[in-house]
């Protein structure tokens, strides 16, 4: 599973939060099965409480992992939020941030989350890609929010001005196909 580091935006510090990373993989029929770890003061970050893994907008209102995938030349790209609540959200945008619709998936994500002082680690397996025999485009984020309710952004790579995940510039790694079995 290769091994991404995020990186704050410029504009959301984030002082008590030391590294987030996060490692991507896909499985033989293309679900993707991403692990978020968070290092730092994990007592100062918001961890929304466990619920059922149930469907949720907003989740980027709160302290939400997600992933933003396509096909490499596509204006077309998915995007999962997973919560460590176990909430989650699948979104199919036409193109950028325009003619979303929710992504119908088999079955609700899986997301587990595990909690230590220095360390939160969340980590979701979510549907099948429509192109598991191809690679993918990925843009990989966090959105934290400390026990005061401010809100920092990581990402693999951010564009210039505001925080905005959806931006192409976000999409900096590239996926290889799903692994036959």
């Amino acid at each position: 599973m290769p091994i991404f580091a995020l990186q704050p935006h410029p504009s959301t510090p984030c002082s008590f939060v030391m590294e987030v990373t996060a490692r991507v993989d896909r499985d033989t029929d293309g679900a993707l099965r991403c692990v978020y770890e968070t290092r730092g003061d994990i007592a100062r970050l918001r961890i929304p409480p466990t619920t059922e893994p149930v469907r949720t907008d907003g989740l980027w209102r709160h302290t939400c992992y997600e992933i933003f995938v396509r096909s490499p030349g596509s204006d077309i790209y998915d995007e999962f939020n997973f919560s460590p609540s176990g909430a989650w959200a699948a979104y199919r945008f036409e193109r950028y941030r325009s003619g979303m619709v929710e992504l119908e998936l088999g079955q609700p994500p899986r997301i587990a989350c595990e909690r230590r002082d220095d360390r939160l680690t969340v980590s979701a397996s979510a549907g099948a890609s429509d192109c598991p025999g191809s690679p993918l485009q990925i843009a990989v984020s966090a959105v934290l929010e400390d026990q005061d309710g401010r809100i920092c952004y990581w990402a693999l790579r951010h564009a210039e001005g505001k925080p905005d995940f959806h931006h192409a510039a976000g999409f900096a790694a590239v996926l290889a196909a799903s692994r036959q079995a």
